[in-house]
């Protein structure tokens, strides 16, 4: 466990700009936040204990995102994980006046244009929750188990590609942490790097 933690906090560190927080490891708890959703609603980590939840940091500008959400893989993913229980949280850190920033209002038509299924969508401008885990690319995909722990971080999959074509193709390391964790298996891939866009933090 010592040396995955170690290459979690590789992976995470490495591909990230300067944070102050130290990086969320595979195998602990994962980080508690709190956030207001685009319909006003306080979100809170703590709010699913008990299921397992995956945050999904997107970017509707970002090629990498459109790659998921214009296949519908990420709607596919989105419906049948909170089919199975799962919370699935989408957040959006984009500063304002940069790349994929948008108001309550243009979050939630782009939910309702892409037919996405999220439990919550949280946006973050100020970073703090993007900060706290992290996340340095759109997407880049956590998964915390039922009581709590960070399972998996990382890429959606095995593919550093903006090709649709290539979903086929690739393992999706969420669907197969979210699956192993439903099974009550160990996930088998606890940690990638993660691709895509960088996410627009503010200064």
């Amino acid at each position: 466990m010592a040396g995955l933690r170690r290459f979690a906090l590789m992976m995470v560190a490495g591909f990230s700009p300067a944070f102050s927080q130290a990086a969320p490891v595979v195998g602990e708890a994962a980080p508690a936040f709190n956030g207001i959703d685009t319909h006003g609603k306080k979100v809170a980590l703590a709010d699913y204990k008990g299921k397992i939840v995956v945050l999904e940091w997107s970017n509707h500008e970002c090629p990498f995102v459109r790659k998921f959400y214009e296949s519908g893989k990420m709607q596919e993913l989105q419906k049948t994980y909170t089919g199975k229980g799962a919370a699935w949280i989408t957040v959006i850190s984009s500063a304002e006046g940069k790349q994929g920033h948008v108001d309550d209002a243009k979050a939630n038509a782009l939910t309702k244009e892409r037919s996405a299924s999220p439990t919550a969508v949280i946006r973050d401008p100020s970073g703090e929750i993007g900060k706290l885990y992290r996340a340095s690319a759109t997407p880049h995909m956590f998964v915390i188990d039922k009581n709590g722990t960070l399972a998996y971080a990382g890429a959606i999959d095995s593919i550093k590609s903006s090709d649709k074509d290539d979903i086929a193709k690739a393992e999706n390391y969420v669907a197969s942490a979210v699956e192993a964790l439903l099974a009550g298996k160990p996930v088998a891939t606890p940690a990638s790097e993660p691709y895509g866009c960088s996410v627009k933090y503010g200064k």
